[in-house]
């Protein structure tokens, strides 16, 4: 179960739907950050240049450090904002799961404005803590590796889960559920916490995260996808 929910999802990420989150989202992400360069270009060209004029080099050199500050900032914030970007269709991609899989059964209903917003914050938050915790581990050889997964497998599982559950149920309910089935979700966490250490493919974490849990969270409550039996023998169009 575990397992099949995640090689589903895997297998929808190159779809034009999920296609389309992923780019609006990186697409958003590249655009802040074009966007924070230029804003700090024009501060220090409009604030502080002007009392620089004697000393062209510190000029020069600040600017360096500053483009040099966006450039590492980009690399180390780049999964966190895509997050946060991405978060803001995350139903998109749980409605595409439901239609193309789980279309013979009622559609799962999206959070209102306030929730969507909250979700994700979470995600980011959690996303943003798990790149600093990946940080600050390397530097503690034997068990960087095991704590980054353990933790970010319990979290990112938890909070994805109940994302999925609560299109479906009230959040006491999906809470109940969430420790009924605590070690699947767990051990899909871990799944998911994988695909978040591989640089690059760790931008699509998010829609591949919605979408693996949508279909444990089918499954769990007795569901099966439609084309499971096609999916199995690679026929999946």
């Amino acid at each position: 179960m575990v397992i099949q929910s995640a090689r589903i999802a895997a297998a929808e990420l190159l779809k034009p739907r999920f296609r389309s989150v992923l780019l609006k989202s990186i697409g958003l992400t590249i655009l802040l950050f074009i966007g924070t360069w230029i804003a700090l270009d024009f501060a220090f060209s409009t604030f502080l240049a002007p009392f620089l004029g004697p000393w062209p080099w510190v000029s020069t050199a600040i600017l360096w450090l500053l483009g040099t500050g966006v450039v590492i900032g980009a690399g180390f914030l780049l999964a966190p904002v895509t997050a946060m970007f991405a978060g803001l269709f995350l139903d998109d991609a749980a409605e595409y799961i439901e239609e193309r899989h789980y279309g013979h059964e009622p559609p799962g209903k999206a959070a209102n404005l306030w929730e969507s917003v909250w979700l994700t914050v979470r995600f980011t938050l959690f996303v943003l803590f798990a790149n600093l915790v990946a940080l600050i581990l390397v530097l503690i050889p034997g068990v960087n590796v095991a704590i980054f997964f353990l933790l970010n497998g319990y979290l990112i599982g938890r909070e994805y889960f109940m994302f999925a559950a609560m299109r479906f149920r009230p959040e006491a309910e999906a809470n109940r559920m969430r420790t009924a089935f605590k070690w699947q979700i767990f051990l899909t966490g871990l799944i998911i916490a994988g695909f978040m250490a591989i640089p690059i493919l760790n931008l699509a974490t998010p829609v591949f995260a919605a979408a693996t849990m949508v279909h444990l969270h089918k499954m769990l409550s007795g569901s099966r996808p439609e084309d499971s039996f096609e999916m199995a023998n690679g026929k999946l169009a």
